[in-house]
């Protein structure tokens, strides 16, 4: 089956085609980055405006790079939620149209369905994929969620812990702009991390004195800032520049030198992977599996990949870096394993901002080993 994939949950375009004999045909994205890092961070209405610049001429360039007619697809996918109602709404929209216009079936993809599968995904040259077998503890990591997620079959997911505030993205493009960095916060953290001195500063593993396998970022985030408040005021009594030390206004970062930044940088990530690995650590031991699939944007992270690896007691495996972020690709191949299974939708464009993943149907054949799925 030769299944259409369209991505417009946040901040990028991505178009992919996906036939299950042949894998991954072609694939495109247009990120908006670049948009979005004047005002550091999202903004809603751009972000769907520019996907209804893109969508067209992205799914246009694709089928050209696939050598593929309209007429071959034989199912549409698009992602439905959760996501930015405004950017949901272009990709459903368009993808629902397109279903209708070709009388092929269609169907909304679940955004974190779509990264948790992703790692399937894995080049023809990496055995990944056909090391992955079902049940597996999954960890998602991304700018809005922080979640372990036992996975039972495709479509068969059980939640055991998650965030209780900021995800881990999330507390990583905040704490980047408390030192003045780019958004998005998480590679501009980990690339100034690498200059600084794990020994210098260590902050808090949040809600690793307790039971439990939920998450809180926002405490961390608060001692970030504190740190830099505090060092600043240090920095601020010792600067020659009496207009610099009389200055009310300027941010605290201002006051820090470029090795100040690069040590609060190292101690955060280092935090950050921490907490993650003795939480992962724990829902290996509660669930009894030896498999951990991580995926999401943070999934990315050199350090947290690092850490899980040296640390974890089980098999962690995780996408190429291209498909940890947002992309067409993993929707495509998400929303044929549901095509496949005889899945569809109603002619009606649903999406859904906020979607329990937990709430999805199984899939009929979802009891295989996961390399027979792909």
């Amino acid at each position: 089956m030769l299944v259409l994939g369209i991505e417009t949950s946040c901040d990028e375009t991505g178009i992919a085609l996906y036939d299950g004999e042949h894998g991954l045909l072609a694939e495109g994205l247009y990120s908006q980055v670049e948009m979005h890092a004047e005002y550091g961070g999202v903004v809603p209405e751009l972000a769907s405006r520019d996907h209804i610049k893109r969508v067209s001429k992205l799914v246009r360039t694709v089928m050209k790079r696939a050598d593929k007619q309209y007429s071959d697809l034989q199912g549409i996918a698009y992602t439905s939620g959760p996501g930015l109602a405004g950017a949901l709404m272009v990709g459903a929209g368009f993808g629902r149209a397109l279903a209708f216009a070709l009388d092929i079936p269609g169907i909304g993809v679940h955004h974190m369905e779509g990264h948790l599968l992703a790692p399937l995904l894995a080049p023809e040259n990496s055995d990944v994929g056909s090391k992955i077998q079902l049940p597996f503890v999954a960890l998602l990591v991304s700018g809005g969620h922080t979640q372990l997620i036992r996975a039972n079959s495709i479509g068969d997911y059980e939640l055991m812990g998650e965030s209780v505030d900021d995800a881990a993205g999330e507390a990583f493009d905040k704490s980047a702009k408390m030192l003045g960095l780019n958004y998005p916060g998480g590679p501009e953290i980990a690339r100034l991390a690498e200059q600084g001195d794990s020994k210098r500063f260590r902050f808090p593993r949040p809600m690793t004195d307790r039971p439990g396998l939920d998450f809180s970022f926002s405490g961390l985030k608060t001692y970030t800032r504190n740190a830099i408040q505090a060092l600043a005021e240090s920095n601020k009594s010792r600067v020659d520049n009496k207009d610099l030390k009389d200055a009310k206004d300027l941010p605290a970062y201002r006051y820090l030198s470029a090795q100040d930044c690069a040590d609060i940088a190292c101690a955060f990530e280092d935090a950050v992977a921490d907490t993650i690995y003795i939480k992962c650590r724990r829902a290996m031991e509660q669930s009894g599996l030896n498999q951990l699939v991580m995926a999401g944007g943070v999934s990315a992270n050199k350090k947290l990949r690092a850490t899980l690896n040296a640390k974890l007691d089980a098999e962690v495996f995780y996408a190429p870096d291209h498909l940890c972020t947002d992309n067409g690709a993993m929707i495509a191949f998400a929303g044929h394993e549901r095509l496949s299974a005889g899945q569809t939708e109603e002619l009606q464009i649903k999406v859904q901002p906020r979607w329990d993943m937990t709430s999805l149907p199984p899939l009929n054949n979802s009891n295989e080993p996961a390399e027979n799925l792909k």
